[in-house]
């Protein structure tokens, strides 16, 4: 038995276990590192919104003065960065609150006030006129209290947002863009003010893309970010909460936006708040007992299976 063929069998006990869970259930998580992002010129500044790319195996993140977006190594190292040359007059304030990735370099950031959201395709170096892209309006314009999330759902090509406060809102289905403006269809999944108990909503993020969750109800999971609560959520899209995280102990800066890869490993990103870096922090989960025990039986299985090979 060579070293890939233990390396399968402690992979088979680990994600035979993972495969049978009904939640991602955060109790099981705990901070695993963080790392200062690059201030760019400004444009690293105010964290306020984090997406996967599967495909690229990397995270973008935007800031909330909305100059720009940029890619990052999950451990934070800054890889390239392409600038916002022009947001549509009426954003006075451009505030890049939600970003979503869908495929091939194709990213969506939504404007919190306009409740617009504007589609492109990254090129590092480059630059994107936003008042030019394909774009959907998905709410009246409000004051600080709009759309503060998107996410993209990559099973039927779906988005989940959340808006903010007065209400707070919950909401999923379709957006269709285009030049000029698009069509939604997004409707309130349920009363977000009556069942999550949370003072705020500051991002969103679908668990379907969580490999562990394919095929189970799980994957129709959200986590919900409270910056003002300090929490993370998982929910169902009834609004009932499966599990928490407390996001009190992990730092003091302000936590704006959240997204996961597909092994279930969490990203969180935060604002500089009087600080010389905004950072990134990573969220992992501890293995539960029972695998252990898998793995513990699959180790003691293939220590077995060598020592009869080689009296043999």
């Amino acid at each position: 038995m060579n070293i890939k063929h233990l390396i399968l069998a402690v992979a088979t006990a680990l994600g035979a276990t993972a495969q049978a869970a009904d939640s991602l259930d955060l109790s099981r998580y705990q901070l695993a590192a963080s790392y200062k992002l690059d201030t760019l010129g400004g444009m690293g500044l105010e964290a306020s919104a984090v997406t996967y790319a599967r495909d690229r195996g990397t995270l973008f993140f935007v800031g909330d003065e909305g100059t720009g977006v940029v890619e990052i190594s999950r451990t934070g190292q800054t890889l390239g960065s392409m600038s916002f040359s022009n947001w549509p007059s009426a954003s006075s304030n451009h505030d890049a609150e939600g970003l979503t990735y869908l495929d091939n370099g194709v990213l969506v950031v939504a404007e919190e006030r306009l409740q617009d959201a504007y589609k492109f395709t990254y090129q590092a170096g480059g630059s994107v006129a936003l008042a030019n892209a394909p774009s959907v309006s998905f709410g009246n314009t409000v004051g600080n209290v709009g759309t503060e999330g998107i996410s993209y759902d990559p099973r039927n090509g779906s988005f989940v947002t959340v808006k903010q406060d007065n209400p707070q809102a919950v909401l999923a289905g379709n957006l269709s863009f285009a030049a000029g403006g698009g069509v939604s269809s997004l409707q309130a999944l349920f009363n977000a003010d009556a069942k999550l108990g949370l003072a705020s909503l500051s991002d969103v993020q679908t668990l379907s893309p969580v490999d562990s969750l394919i095929g189970t109800a799980a994957a129709d999971n959200l986590l919900i970010l409270s910056l003002d609560s300090r929490k993370l959520i998982e929910i169902n899209r009834s609004g009932q909460v499966l599990s928490t995280f407390d996001l009190s102990g992990i730092t003091t800066q302000a936590i704006e936006g959240v997204t996961v890869d597909e092994k279930g490993v969490i990203y969180l990103v935060a604002e500089d708040s009087g600080t010389p870096n905004s950072k990134l922090f990573v969220l992992t989960a501890v293995p539960e007992p029972e695998s252990y025990a898998m793995l513990l039986a699959g180790l003691l299985g293939v220590a077995w299976r060598v020592r009869r090979q080689r009296g043999n």
